[in-house]
């Protein structure tokens, strides 16, 4: 019986946040500005960053996160409206709960991805982008690489709920995702594919490891697993007909009816044959590593 199989992908994994962030701080050295040491760091996990630097609060992250720090956010309307319009991620940058700036963040797709979600497809598979950020952000990338269902402004912890909504619903689950976050996701899924180029803690809970970070990994990964199954499911079926044959022989049951008997050294050779086969048959996998390879 065939079973859908529904892949979440977070948004990061695509566009790459953490490119992002390393490009803030390579702006911010190419314009000279000094990059203070702040102390009681805290990270709130899903909305941003607090701590002080030079004696001063800073508030650096969503728009929720200022929200509920009480920081006055009329200044940024216009501007903000009209940055996630154009598909950017905002980070809003608050000292002592007064609106200071505003970044707005923007990546390139990478090329793989609208190529990789349409090839799931094909697979039966149904992509869900699962990203904490803003709606209208999540809709112009999921419009970008051809998605249409979209889970938005989700946080850390709801990610392992996403997983665990689809998976009542009676399908199987792969999660992709890179970063602290997406942790918890990747431990409930039936699946769990880690990008490479992620944080050691997405790594060490994922099923699956994408080394080289290449999103076609995601396809030769699930066709890889695919041959797999199909070649265990071969050698279960062959074994037991091989070895329900072979018994029926050497216990004499066809030799009143048909005079067929198997002799006791030709039983122990019938035995290694068999075992020789079914390793062969598995080594025959090794014949579709150029066919994955060929993938991209």
């Amino acid at each position: 019986m065939f079973v859908p199989v529904v892949i979440t992908l977070s948004l990061l994994t695509f566009i790459g946040w953490y490119p992002l962030t390393r490009a803030i701080v390579v702006e911010s050295q190419k314009r000279n500005i000094d990059l203070a040491e702040a102390t009681d760091f805290e990270e709130i996990a899903g909305h941003g960053l607090a701590g002080i630097i030079a004696g001063k609060s800073v508030l650096c992250g969503s728009r929720r996160l200022l929200d509920k720090r009480t920081v006055d956010m009329s200044a940024a309307t216009d501007i903000s409206e009209s940055q996630i319009e154009a598909g950017k991620s905002l980070i809003f940058i608050a000292i002592d709960v007064k609106l200071k700036g505003v970044i707005a963040l923007s990546d390139s797709i990478k090329p793989a991805a609208t190529i990789v979600i349409q090839r799931l497809r094909e697979m039966g598979i149904a992509p869900v982008l699962v990203t904490g950020d803003r709606r209208a952000v999540a809709e112009s990338v999921a419009e970008m690489i051809g998605l249409t269902e979209i889970e938005a402004e989700v946080l850390p912890a709801q990610k392992l709920q996403v997983v665990k909504k689809y998976q009542q619903q009676k399908e199987l689950v792969g999660m992709v995702g890179d970063g602290i976050n997406d942790a918890s996701a990747l431990a409930q899924a039936d699946v769990g594919i880690a990008i490479g180029s992620g944080t050691d803690v997405a790594k060490e809970t994922g099923d699956l490891i994408l080394v080289s970070g290449d999103l076609f990994d995601i396809e030769r990964c699930i066709k890889l697993g695919q041959q797999t199954l199909r070649k265990i499911k071969q050698n279960l079926f062959w074994a037991f007909f091989y070895n329900l044959l072979g018994i029926s022989l050497a216990a004499g049951l066809f030799y009143p009816l048909f005079g067929l008997y198997l002799k006791p050294e030709f039983a122990g050779l019938a035995m290694a044959f068999s075992s020789v086969s079914v390793v062969t048959n598995s080594l025959l996998l090794r014949r579709i590593k150029k066919r994955l390879q060929e993938i991209g």
